[in-house]
């Protein structure tokens, strides 16, 4: 076997030689198999600059097969890339409306009206409706909590809601 006159392509006229021989042949590979959308172009360009900055590891005879590689997984790299760009544009984000003056007037009113009739219940409805509805309690948890039936947990708690609803117009 003959003895390569170069060890490694840092040369630039070696560099220079195989990025003529190599490269409308790696673009077209690339083309053919991935398409032009995810720009074969830029991909033969990044396995060229990996290749120049390996040059002193790569031998001349592996030069062809580290360039195909390398821009083949570049091109895998990019097509996973956009599968995930393309799955988080279907999810539309949540859209966030601006809060008038007028609106937060309104919610401020809403607050106090619900305080006021809050305070209007019994203590045993209030503290019912409350265990239920902001702390999120069931109903067995709140009777056994309260030591009372559950149905002496419902009988408070619609009450709770009934006065609310008579006292807060809208209330649901």
């Amino acid at each position: 076997m003959p003895k390569q006159l170069h060890d490694n392509i840092c040369a630039e006229h070696l560099f220079s030689s195989l990025f003529k021989k190599y490269s409308k042949d790696l673009h077209d590979f690339l083309y053919f198999k991935f398409g032009e959308r995810l720009n074969p172009s830029d991909k033969v360009q990044d396995a060229f600059i990996k290749l120049w900055e390996n040059c002193a590891k790569i031998p001349p005879s592996k030069a062809k097969s580290f360039l195909f590689t390398t821009a083949n997984n570049l091109m895998l790299n990019e097509a996973a890339h956009q599968k995930v760009v393309f799955k988080h544009q279907q999810i539309k984000p949540k859209s966030y409306t601006t809060v008038t003056p007028e609106f937060l007037m309104q919610e401020e009113e809403y607050l106090k009206k619900l305080e006021k009739a809050l305070s209007n219940l019994t203590e045993a409805q209030r503290v019912a409706f409350m265990m239920n509805r902001v702390e999120g309690k069931r109903f067995k948890e709140i009777a056994a909590l309260l030591d009372i039936s559950t149905k002496a947990v419902e009988k408070r708690i619609y009450g709770a809601l009934k006065k609310l609803q008579e006292d807060i117009e809208g209330f649901k």
